[in-house]
Protein backbone atom coordinates (compact mmCIF):
# COMPACT_ATOMS: atom_id res chain seq x y z
CA UNK A 1 0.00 0.00 0.00
CA UNK A 2 2.83 1.89 -0.49
CA UNK A 3 2.82 5.24 -3.02
CA UNK A 4 -0.03 7.35 -3.54
CA UNK A 5 -3.26 7.28 -2.45
CA UNK A 6 -5.28 4.32 -4.04
CA UNK A 7 -9.04 5.00 -5.22
CA UNK A 8 -11.60 2.23 -5.28
CA UNK A 9 -15.19 1.32 -6.26
CA UNK A 10 -17.72 -0.34 -4.24
CA UNK A 11 -20.91 -1.66 -4.20
CA UNK A 12 -23.59 -4.15 -2.38
CA UNK A 13 -24.98 -5.47 -6.09
CA UNK A 14 -28.16 -2.85 -4.75
CA UNK A 15 -31.26 -4.01 -7.09
CA UNK A 16 -31.73 -1.71 -9.65
CA UNK A 17 -34.28 -0.36 -11.80
CA UNK A 18 -34.75 -0.59 -15.20
CA UNK A 19 -35.42 1.74 -18.40
CA UNK A 20 -39.34 1.11 -17.88
CA UNK A 21 -38.98 1.43 -14.11
CA UNK A 22 -39.46 -1.82 -13.55
CA UNK A 23 -36.69 -4.10 -11.08
CA UNK A 24 -33.95 -5.66 -12.38
CA UNK A 25 -34.07 -9.41 -11.36
CA UNK A 26 -31.05 -10.53 -9.24
CA UNK A 27 -29.44 -12.60 -11.76
CA UNK A 28 -29.16 -9.51 -14.20
CA UNK A 29 -27.43 -7.14 -11.44
CA UNK A 30 -24.64 -9.78 -10.37
CA UNK A 31 -24.19 -9.96 -14.44
CA UNK A 32 -23.68 -6.56 -14.70
CA UNK A 33 -21.64 -5.98 -11.47
CA UNK A 34 -18.86 -7.89 -13.04
CA UNK A 35 -19.72 -5.30 -16.08
CA UNK A 36 -18.78 -2.68 -13.83
CA UNK A 37 -15.47 -4.17 -12.63
CA UNK A 38 -14.40 -3.69 -16.01
CA UNK A 39 -15.68 -0.41 -15.67
CA UNK A 40 -13.80 0.33 -13.07
CA UNK A 41 -10.21 -1.03 -14.02
CA UNK A 42 -10.69 0.73 -17.38
CA UNK A 43 -11.48 3.87 -15.70
CA UNK A 44 -8.02 3.41 -13.53
CA UNK A 45 -9.35 2.86 -10.35
CA UNK A 46 -7.34 1.24 -8.14
CA UNK A 47 -9.45 -1.19 -6.37
CA UNK A 48 -13.25 -2.83 -6.91
CA UNK A 49 -14.75 -3.91 -3.95
CA UNK A 50 -18.46 -6.11 -3.25
CA UNK A 51 -20.33 -6.20 -0.35
CA UNK A 52 -22.22 -9.36 1.37
CA UNK A 53 -25.71 -9.11 2.02
CA UNK A 54 -28.25 -11.49 2.60
CA UNK A 55 -31.50 -9.55 1.70
CA UNK A 56 -34.28 -8.24 -1.17
CA UNK A 57 -32.72 -5.12 -2.03
CA UNK A 58 -29.38 -6.73 -2.71
CA UNK A 59 -28.27 -9.53 -5.13
CA UNK A 60 -24.94 -10.43 -3.93
CA UNK A 61 -24.60 -12.93 -1.32
CA UNK A 62 -21.43 -14.51 -2.42
CA UNK A 63 -19.14 -11.87 -3.67
CA UNK A 64 -16.06 -14.06 -3.43
CA UNK A 65 -18.07 -16.03 -6.81
CA UNK A 66 -18.53 -12.56 -8.09
CA UNK A 67 -15.45 -11.39 -7.68
CA UNK A 68 -14.00 -14.43 -9.28
CA UNK A 69 -15.97 -13.80 -11.82
CA UNK A 70 -14.30 -9.89 -12.27
CA UNK A 71 -10.93 -12.07 -11.78
CA UNK A 72 -11.26 -13.75 -15.06
CA UNK A 73 -12.79 -10.19 -16.74
CA UNK A 74 -9.97 -7.91 -15.50
CA UNK A 75 -6.10 -7.74 -14.96
CA UNK A 76 -4.84 -5.53 -13.28
CA UNK A 77 -7.27 -3.73 -10.61
CA UNK A 78 -7.22 -5.34 -7.08
CA UNK A 79 -10.54 -7.43 -6.10
CA UNK A 80 -12.14 -7.72 -2.59
CA UNK A 81 -14.66 -7.98 -0.27
CA UNK A 82 -16.50 -5.17 1.27
CA UNK A 83 -17.44 -6.31 3.56
CA UNK A 84 -17.02 -10.37 3.98
CA UNK A 85 -19.63 -10.99 7.35
CA UNK A 86 -17.17 -12.84 9.32
CA UNK A 87 -18.94 -13.42 12.02
CA UNK A 88 -21.51 -15.53 10.13
CA UNK A 89 -18.78 -17.41 8.03
CA UNK A 90 -16.47 -19.76 8.88
CA UNK A 91 -12.33 -18.44 8.71
CA UNK A 92 -11.10 -21.59 7.21
CA UNK A 93 -13.75 -21.29 4.08
CA UNK A 94 -13.16 -17.73 3.91
CA UNK A 95 -9.17 -18.26 3.64
CA UNK A 96 -9.62 -21.12 1.16
CA UNK A 97 -12.83 -19.12 -1.23
CA UNK A 98 -10.62 -15.65 -1.21
CA UNK A 99 -7.11 -18.05 -2.11
CA UNK A 100 -8.88 -18.88 -5.22
CA UNK A 101 -9.54 -15.50 -6.35
CA UNK A 102 -6.42 -14.32 -5.24
CA UNK A 103 -5.21 -17.37 -7.97
CA UNK A 104 -7.67 -16.65 -10.97
CA UNK A 105 -6.46 -13.26 -10.56
CA UNK A 106 -2.83 -13.37 -10.05
CA UNK A 107 -2.57 -12.07 -6.46
CA UNK A 108 -5.23 -9.31 -6.84
CA UNK A 109 -7.05 -10.39 -4.16
CA UNK A 110 -8.36 -8.65 -1.07
CA UNK A 111 -10.67 -9.49 2.37
CA UNK A 112 -12.40 -6.50 4.12
CA UNK A 113 -13.28 -8.65 7.62
CA UNK A 114 -15.95 -7.42 9.29
CA UNK A 115 -19.63 -7.82 11.07
CA UNK A 116 -21.35 -5.88 8.13
CA UNK A 117 -24.82 -3.42 8.82
CA UNK A 118 -27.24 -6.38 9.16
CA UNK A 119 -27.66 -9.28 11.45
CA UNK A 120 -30.05 -11.10 8.38
CA UNK A 121 -26.70 -14.23 7.88
CA UNK A 122 -27.03 -14.83 11.82
CA UNK A 123 -30.07 -16.82 12.10
CA UNK A 124 -29.77 -17.61 8.07
CA UNK A 125 -26.66 -19.80 9.32
CA UNK A 126 -27.30 -21.27 12.82
CA UNK A 127 -25.91 -18.33 14.61
CA UNK A 128 -27.09 -16.65 17.79
CA UNK A 129 -27.17 -12.95 18.29
CA UNK A 130 -26.46 -13.49 21.83
CA UNK A 131 -22.70 -14.73 20.52
CA UNK A 132 -22.40 -11.15 18.48
CA UNK A 133 -19.31 -10.17 20.09
CA UNK A 134 -17.57 -13.26 20.70
CA UNK A 135 -18.20 -14.59 17.13
CA UNK A 136 -16.28 -11.74 15.56
CA UNK A 137 -13.65 -11.55 18.17
CA UNK A 138 -12.80 -15.71 17.39
CA UNK A 139 -12.93 -15.99 14.29
CA UNK A 140 -11.01 -12.89 13.59
CA UNK A 141 -8.56 -14.35 16.00
CA UNK A 142 -8.73 -17.78 13.82
CA UNK A 143 -8.32 -15.92 9.84
CA UNK A 144 -5.52 -13.43 11.85
CA UNK A 145 -3.56 -16.89 12.91
CA UNK A 146 -4.28 -18.62 9.37
CA UNK A 147 -2.76 -15.48 7.63
CA UNK A 148 0.39 -15.98 9.65
CA UNK A 149 0.89 -19.29 10.13
CA UNK A 150 0.31 -22.91 8.34
CA UNK A 151 0.11 -25.25 9.43
CA UNK A 152 -1.83 -24.00 12.74
CA UNK A 153 -3.28 -25.52 15.85
CA UNK A 154 -5.84 -23.54 17.16
CA UNK A 155 -8.69 -23.75 19.99
CA UNK A 156 -11.83 -21.83 20.48
CA UNK A 157 -15.02 -22.08 22.01
CA UNK A 158 -17.97 -21.24 19.19
CA UNK A 159 -16.01 -23.39 16.78
CA UNK A 160 -13.95 -26.64 16.59
CA UNK A 161 -10.69 -26.63 17.11
CA UNK A 162 -7.94 -27.24 14.63
CA UNK A 163 -4.82 -29.38 14.44
CA UNK A 164 -1.86 -29.30 11.98
CA UNK A 165 -4.63 -27.61 9.70
CA UNK A 166 -3.33 -26.07 5.98
CA UNK A 167 -5.01 -24.74 4.10
CA UNK A 168 -5.27 -24.97 0.17
CA UNK A 169 -4.79 -23.57 -2.69
CA UNK A 170 -1.38 -22.21 -1.75
CA UNK A 171 -0.82 -18.72 -2.04
CA UNK A 172 1.99 -18.08 -4.87
CA UNK A 173 5.37 -16.73 -3.86
CA UNK A 174 5.25 -17.81 -0.62
CA UNK A 175 2.88 -14.72 0.11
CA UNK A 176 -0.41 -13.91 1.83
CA UNK A 177 -3.89 -12.85 1.81
CA UNK A 178 -4.10 -8.97 1.71
CA UNK A 179 -6.61 -8.81 5.00
CA UNK A 180 -7.62 -5.52 6.14
CA UNK A 181 -10.35 -5.51 9.42
CA UNK A 182 -13.69 -3.32 8.37
CA UNK A 183 -14.85 -1.40 11.66
CA UNK A 184 -17.75 1.16 11.78
CA UNK A 185 -16.75 3.91 14.25
CA UNK A 186 -15.62 1.65 17.82
CA UNK A 187 -12.71 2.43 19.55
CA UNK A 188 -13.10 -1.22 20.84
CA UNK A 189 -12.81 -2.50 17.21
CA UNK A 190 -9.79 -0.38 16.65
CA UNK A 191 -7.97 -1.41 19.28
CA UNK A 192 -8.59 -5.01 18.12
CA UNK A 193 -7.91 -4.63 14.54
CA UNK A 194 -4.19 -3.61 16.16
CA UNK A 195 -4.03 -6.25 18.42
CA UNK A 196 -3.93 -8.47 15.07
CA UNK A 197 -1.51 -6.15 13.75
CA UNK A 198 -3.77 -5.96 10.62
CA UNK A 199 -4.84 -2.64 8.19
CA UNK A 200 -7.69 -1.06 9.56
CA UNK A 201 -11.07 0.06 7.16
CA UNK A 202 -13.27 2.34 8.20
CA UNK A 203 -16.70 2.29 7.62
CA UNK A 204 -18.21 6.02 6.71
CA UNK A 205 -21.79 6.50 6.49
CA UNK A 206 -22.90 9.21 8.54
CA UNK A 207 -21.84 12.56 9.91
CA UNK A 208 -18.89 14.36 9.51
CA UNK A 209 -16.09 11.80 8.22
CA UNK A 210 -12.92 13.90 9.72
CA UNK A 211 -15.02 12.60 13.00
CA UNK A 212 -13.26 9.58 12.54
CA UNK A 213 -8.93 11.31 13.08
CA UNK A 214 -9.25 10.06 16.71
CA UNK A 215 -10.08 6.59 16.13
CA UNK A 216 -7.47 6.71 13.30
CA UNK A 217 -4.75 8.75 15.47
CA UNK A 218 -5.80 6.02 18.07
CA UNK A 219 -5.49 3.08 15.93
CA UNK A 220 -1.84 4.38 14.96
CA UNK A 221 -0.86 4.74 19.06
CA UNK A 222 -1.80 1.03 19.50
CA UNK A 223 0.24 -0.26 16.45
CA UNK A 224 3.33 1.62 17.79
CA UNK A 225 2.60 0.87 21.56
CA UNK A 226 2.03 -2.91 20.45
CA UNK A 227 5.61 -3.06 18.71
CA UNK A 228 3.82 -3.93 15.80
CA UNK A 229 4.50 -2.03 12.56
CA UNK A 230 2.79 0.76 10.82
CA UNK A 231 -0.25 -0.67 8.97
CA UNK A 232 -2.24 1.21 6.27
CA UNK A 233 -5.73 2.63 7.11
CA UNK A 234 -8.68 2.27 4.56
CA UNK A 235 -12.36 4.13 4.28
CA UNK A 236 -15.57 3.73 2.12
CA UNK A 237 -18.29 6.92 1.32
CA UNK A 238 -21.49 6.69 -0.31
CA UNK A 239 -21.29 8.77 -3.39
CA UNK A 240 -22.14 9.29 -6.81
CA UNK A 241 -20.20 11.91 -9.86
CA UNK A 242 -22.25 13.12 -12.51
CA UNK A 243 -20.98 16.23 -14.94
CA UNK A 244 -22.77 18.79 -12.59
CA UNK A 245 -23.53 19.09 -8.97
CA UNK A 246 -27.11 19.92 -9.97
CA UNK A 247 -27.14 16.46 -12.11
CA UNK A 248 -25.61 14.33 -9.95
CA UNK A 249 -27.96 15.61 -6.62
CA UNK A 250 -31.17 15.76 -9.34
CA UNK A 251 -30.00 11.87 -10.31
CA UNK A 252 -29.06 10.07 -6.80
CA UNK A 253 -31.65 11.85 -4.41
CA UNK A 254 -34.80 9.68 -5.52
CA UNK A 255 -33.14 6.35 -5.32
CA UNK A 256 -31.01 7.07 -2.66
CA UNK A 257 -34.10 8.09 -0.40
CA UNK A 258 -35.47 4.70 -1.45
CA UNK A 259 -32.61 2.54 -0.65
CA UNK A 260 -32.75 4.88 3.08
CA UNK A 261 -36.18 4.25 3.37
CA UNK A 262 -36.02 0.66 2.71
CA UNK A 263 -33.46 0.20 5.63
CA UNK A 264 -35.31 2.75 7.71
CA UNK A 265 -38.16 0.33 7.84
CA UNK A 266 -36.24 -2.47 9.18
CA UNK A 267 -35.29 -0.37 11.95
CA UNK A 268 -37.38 2.10 13.33
CA UNK A 269 -35.90 4.82 11.53
CA UNK A 270 -38.45 8.31 10.38
CA UNK A 271 -38.50 8.58 6.36
CA UNK A 272 -35.24 10.10 4.89
CA UNK A 273 -35.43 13.38 3.70
CA UNK A 274 -33.94 15.78 1.14
CA UNK A 275 -32.54 18.37 4.29
CA UNK A 276 -30.82 15.22 5.51
CA UNK A 277 -29.56 14.50 2.29
CA UNK A 278 -28.45 17.98 1.04
CA UNK A 279 -26.70 18.20 4.30
CA UNK A 280 -24.69 14.87 3.94
CA UNK A 281 -24.12 16.15 0.50
CA UNK A 282 -22.58 19.58 2.16
CA UNK A 283 -18.41 19.71 2.08
CA UNK A 284 -18.37 18.30 5.72
CA UNK A 285 -20.88 15.73 4.78
CA UNK A 286 -20.58 11.85 4.34
CA UNK A 287 -21.82 11.68 0.95
CA UNK A 288 -19.34 12.62 -1.75
CA UNK A 289 -22.34 13.31 -4.32
CA UNK A 290 -21.37 16.17 -6.82
CA UNK A 291 -19.12 16.95 -10.42
CA UNK A 292 -15.73 15.53 -10.66
CA UNK A 293 -14.41 18.62 -8.64
CA UNK A 294 -16.79 18.82 -5.85
CA UNK A 295 -16.26 15.17 -4.98
CA UNK A 296 -12.43 15.35 -5.87
CA UNK A 297 -12.43 17.99 -3.22
CA UNK A 298 -14.19 16.01 -0.26
CA UNK A 299 -12.28 13.07 -1.35
CA UNK A 300 -9.33 14.85 -1.00
CA UNK A 301 -10.19 16.35 2.64
CA UNK A 302 -11.07 12.83 4.08
CA UNK A 303 -8.25 11.08 2.13
CA UNK A 304 -5.69 14.15 3.55
CA UNK A 305 -7.47 14.71 6.82
CA UNK A 306 -7.77 11.03 8.32
CA UNK A 307 -4.21 9.71 6.49
CA UNK A 308 -5.58 7.33 4.27
CA UNK A 309 -3.68 4.93 1.81
CA UNK A 310 -7.10 4.32 0.01
CA UNK A 311 -10.59 5.77 -0.09
CA UNK A 312 -13.45 3.69 -1.71
CA UNK A 313 -16.63 5.05 -2.90
CA UNK A 314 -19.80 3.01 -2.69
CA UNK A 315 -21.06 4.22 -5.76
CA UNK A 316 -24.53 2.23 -6.31
CA UNK A 317 -27.22 3.34 -4.58
CA UNK A 318 -30.45 1.60 -4.24
CA UNK A 319 -32.73 1.24 -7.71
CA UNK A 320 -30.15 3.83 -9.08
CA UNK A 321 -30.05 2.12 -12.76
CA UNK A 322 -27.01 0.55 -14.11
CA UNK A 323 -26.37 3.00 -17.00
CA UNK A 324 -25.69 5.96 -14.52
CA UNK A 325 -23.68 4.05 -11.95
CA UNK A 326 -21.23 3.10 -15.23
CA UNK A 327 -20.81 6.56 -15.86
CA UNK A 328 -20.11 7.47 -12.00
CA UNK A 329 -17.63 5.18 -12.37
CA UNK A 330 -15.91 6.46 -15.34
CA UNK A 331 -15.81 9.98 -14.03
CA UNK A 332 -14.42 8.91 -10.83
CA UNK A 333 -11.57 7.09 -12.42
CA UNK A 334 -11.00 9.30 -15.65
CA UNK A 335 -11.88 12.72 -13.43
CA UNK A 336 -11.98 12.41 -9.89
CA UNK A 337 -8.86 10.24 -9.19
CA UNK A 338 -6.01 12.58 -10.91
CA UNK A 339 -7.56 15.77 -9.32
CA UNK A 340 -7.69 14.17 -6.11
CA UNK A 341 -3.59 12.99 -6.15
CA UNK A 342 -2.84 16.74 -7.54
CA UNK A 343 -4.76 18.46 -4.48
CA UNK A 344 -3.14 16.03 -2.11
CA UNK A 345 0.24 17.22 -3.32
CA UNK A 346 -0.07 20.71 -2.82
Amino acid sequence: MEGPLQIGAETFGDRTVQADGSPTSHAQVIREVVKEAVAAEEAGLDFFGIGEHHRPDFAISAPDVVLAAAAQATSTIRLGSGVTVLSSDDPVRVYERFATVDALSNRRAEIIAGRGSFIESFPLFGYDLRDYEELFEEKLDLLAQLLEQQPLDWEGKLRPSLKGATLFPEIEDAGRLFTWVGVGGSPQSVIRAARHGLPLFLAIIGGDPLAFKPLAGLYRRALEEMGRPAQPIGAHVHGFVAQTDREALTTLWPHYQRSMDQVGADRGWPPYTKGQFMAAAEEDGSLAVGSPDTVAEKLARVAGGLGLSRLDVKYSAGTLPHADQLRSIELLGTEVKPRVLELLTK
